[in-house]
């Protein structure tokens, strides 16, 4: 299924390599023109026409040398965390002629890959040059690591491998003062599930661990001329008893919303959204520019599986944190 812009819906969810987010490239046989850390730059490609180095031509992605012995290369990533793989995007923008015209990808779970046994999750394949190339997974396996391999050689921009976290069952991790976990935290399960407008910045950077460096890095609507308000409604890694929400608009000065409110829920279906039953969490409160805010006065603490952050009108927020414990550990007298 492909959204109105004709990317697959799986390109919404989290990109299980970013380095924001920790990813990291373990290995690569060969990275003679281009180094392979390229590959999950969260920076989109670009191209310098006349940028040379010692080796060759600047690409912007991570390229081998022309092969001359049988064989193909390979690179292989450790996702920042484990996850069910929906479908990745091998980027090939600006690599025309020198793109590799197959690929293939497989998939590991053993923390020493070089002697694990890797599962095809993506047969050979071919792909275009200067293109994303969308390409799907099927499996429901928890992986940990990915090996791209290219037949024979050439270069790849970036890869951008997209799925849904399986949060470790011990994660107290991302946790905040007073032992309450961060349930909206990517490493411990959270995601965004839908959004009214994202015009100017993504959805999908408020949950990131570390601070944007401008507003790019944060969510921005564009300016409402009629009624209404924006929103957000996030999935949180387990159902959990809300006790704080840390709301951030660093760099918005004239752009930040002027107020805020949150709802949650139980049980949400983005199919039946018109009929999801939403309780108010917290009431309408005022915002300030370029500043980090904290609320714990709500009116209903859940437990709840989803949260929907309003911001009114419209504007731009850096970043979202939801805190809260899960309801078994609540303590009774």
């Amino acid at each position: 299924m492909n959204d109105h812009n004709g990317t697959p819906a799986y390109t919404h969810l989290i990109d299980l390599a970013s380095e924001v987010l920790g990813g990291k490239v373990l290995e690569a046989n060969d990275e003679f023109f281009a180094r392979k850390e390229g590959l999950i730059s969260t920076r989109d490609p670009i191209f310098k026409p006349d940028e040379y180095t010692d080796r060759g031509k600047w690409m912007d992605g991570w390229e081998t040398r022309r092969r001359r012995s049988p064989g193909h290369d390979w690179c292989i990533l450790q996702l920042a965390v484990p996850g069910v793989i929906r479908g990745v995007d091998v980027d090939t923008s600006h690599f025309i002629g020198n793109h590799p015209p197959h690929i293939s990808i497989e998939a590991a779970q053993a923390a020493d890959v070089r002697e694990s046994d890797w599962t095809e999750i993506i047969p050979k394949t071919p792909i275009d040059e200067n293109s994303h190339n969308y390409l799907s997974v099927a499996s429901e396996e928890c992986w940990e690591y990915v090996r791209l391999n290219i037949y024979p050689d050439g270069g790849v921009a970036r890869l951008r491998v997209f799925g849904t976290v399986v949060p470790e069952t011990s994660a107290e991790a991302d946790s905040g003062a007073g032992g309450d976990v961060e349930l909206s935290a990517i490493r411990n399960g959270g995601r965004v599930v839908a959004c009214s407008d994202q015009h100017f910045g993504s959805v999908g950077n408020l949950l990131l661990p570390d601070a944007p460096e401008n507003m790019g890095g944060g969510w921005e609507t564009k300016r409402r001329r009629g009624p209404g308000h924006d929103w957000v409604i996030l999935q949180l890694g387990s159902v959990g008893i809300l006790t704080r929400m840390e709301l951030d608009t660093t760099h918005f000065k004239g752009n930040y919303p002027d107020r805020c409110s949150m709802d949650g829920c139980l049980d949400y279906d983005e199919a039946k959204s018109e009929d999801t039953n939403w309780s108010e969490v917290l009431p309408e409160q005022k915002l300030r520019p370029d500043s980090s805010h904290s609320f714990t006065d709500f009116v209903e603490e859940g437990p709840f599986s989803h949260v929907r952050m309003n911001i009114i009108p419209d504007g731009g927020v850096a970043r979202v944190r939801i805190f809260g414990r899960k309801p078994a550990e609540e303590t009774h007298e």
